[in-house]
This record gives structure tokens, C-alpha cells and sequence, in this order.
């Protein structure tokens, strides 16, 4: 707690809060089992019509502020009727992210999917929780790679951290197949200059080695596989900080239901 010095951080990619089938899984137990100061969201799902989204679910139901930022539109299909007990894909030869297809990923598959299973229509966004004081920034674009169907995000805030502040980012990487290169450098030119106490947590879709060079000065502050959730073999979701934070601890969560494991970490600027 900021009390004491220290903030607790997680980053959870929830995958829409359904596993691979299109089955709700229980998001908010997840997300209190992290008991963190600040959540970073990827893959928050607000659906169209104004019902309570992921991200404001989580909020309501253990008392914290947030703040989501779209990324794109899309579709979230019901669960699929020949669901077994896996995550993994489905037996018919279809795919575990059948569940979920955002706008401009829907050629060529509209016609299979439509017919297969219904849907509902909402927002996939970028979202941060938060149940200490803290001052939100601006939202850093960093813009829509030509074959991604989501524009990529960093969301900024400031947490006061024993008698200092610390400055607090989060976001949702594109693919290295999308070019995310590109990204990362855009990343590397909106973060905070490395001698700041600074934390950059999310889904950043590459390895650890190559999130370290693209972020020269910045270490990463957990190692542990993260994905596939049921038999992980990389890590995708990443926690880094600057020369002036300590990391207390840090540690790579149980699988929940999404298709990645939380990261958490409680951190102590210097």
C-alpha cells in the first residue's frame, strides 16, 4: 500500500472474461485473488446497449476506480454447445478465439461463425483499476497497425508512493506479426526517461528479451511463463520498471479461466 511505501501492481489480460469455448469464467474472484493496488485490463468487454462491462464489474464489486479506453469493435460469440472441459480449441477444427472477433477481423469468417453461434456486440478496450489515490494522464495513441483490428493504447497515471510519485503505465502490445516493431518504438519515444520511478505493465504480445531492448533503461521486474494459461510456455505479459524502483515482489498468478496468468508485483521506489 502506498502507506507503507509500496504499491501493489497486476496486469491481467482477461480474455473478455470467457475462456476459449465462449464460457464466462469468474473474472472478479480472479481479480480479488490479485488484491492489488492498481489492475492494468487488456481485453476489457463493454457490450453495446449499456450493460456493465468487464472492466466496471470488477470495479463495482471490490471497490475500485476506473477508466477504459476502446480499442476496437466487435463481436462476442455465446458459448460454443460442444464445450468440453479444455480451454484449448474445439474439436471440430475450430479455433479457441472463435469466441471473440473484432470489426475488421470478420472477413472471410462472417459467414461461418454467424451461422455456427450467436452473438452480442460491444467494446474491446484497454482498462485500469484503481483503489488508491492516483491521478490519471493523458492516453498516449499509439495508432492501428494496417493489419491489426485494434488501435493500440498506453494509459498514463501518477500514484503518490511514499512522500514520492510514481508513475504508473499500462498497455496492450500489438502482434509481432502486425509489425508491432513499429509500435514499440513509439512506445520507447511516449515513456518516462529512465531515471524517473516509472512501471509499465500489460499484454505486450513478445518475449521478455526483445520488451527489454526495446525499452533501453528499463528492467523487467517478473519472469515466469504466462501463456498458454493451461500449459504455458512464454512469457507474454510483462511487468517493467526504472533504475529508481525496487521490486519487492513479484510473481506470475494461477491460471483463472482467461488464456493468459496475471502478473503481480509490489514495488517500492527508491
Amino acid at each position: 500500500m502506498p502507506g507503507d511505501g509500496t504499491l501493489s501492481l497486476a496486469t491481467f489480460n482477461v480474455h473478455c472474461g470467457v475462456d476459449g469455448w465462449g464460457r464466462p469464467f469468474d473474472v472478479v474472484g480472479a481479480c480479488a485473488a490479485l488484491d492489488a493496488d492498481v489492475l492494468v485490463l487488456q481485453e476489457s468487454w463493454a457490450p453495446d446497449g449499456g450493460a456493465p462491462g468487464t472492466a466496471e464489474t470488477v470495479a463495482a464489486a471490490l471497490g475500485y476506480r476506473w477508466a477504459e479506453e476502446p480499442m476496437a469493435h466487435g463481436r462476442l460469440y455465446d458459448p460454443d454447445p460442444v464445450a468440453d472441459h479444455r480451454w484449448e480449441h474445439p474439436p471440430d477444427g475450430g479455433h479457441a478465439h472463435d469466441t471473440l472477433r473484432l470489426a475488421d477481423d470478420l472477413r472471410g469468417r462472417r459467414q461461418a461463425l454467424g451461422q455456427r453461434r450467436s452473438y452480442g456486440t460491444g467494446t474491446f478496450s484497454l482498462a485500469l483499476l484503481w483503489r488508491v489515490p492516483l491521478t490519471l494522464g493523458d492516453t498516449l495513441a499509439l495508432g492501428r497497425l494496417p493489419r491489426d483490428p485494434a488501435r493500440r493504447v498506453v494509459l498514463t497515471a501518477t500514484v503518490p508512493v511514499g512522500g514520492g510519485t510514481l508513475e504508473v503505465l499500462g498497455t496492450h502490445m500489438s502482434h509481432l506479426l502486425y509489425r508491432s516493431p513499429l509500435h514499440y518504438l513509439r512506445l520507447r519515444a511516449a515513456v518516462p526517461r529512465a531515471d524517473r520511478p516509472a512501471v509499465l505493465a500489460g499484454d505486450m504480445n513478445l518475449w521478455g528479451p526483445a520488451v527489454s531492448a526495446a525499452l533501453p533503461g528499463w528492467r523487467r521486474a517478473v519472469r515466469g511463463r504466462t501463456w498458454p494459461a493451461w500449459r504455458p510456455h512464454s512469457q507474454l505479459d510483462h511487468v517493467l520498471v526504472t533504475p529508481p524502483v525496487a521490486v519487492v515482489d513479484a510473481r506470475v498468478a494461477a491460471s483463472s479461466g482467461s488464456d493468459h496468468r496475471p502478473v503481480r508485483v509490489t514495488l517500492r521506489p527508491t
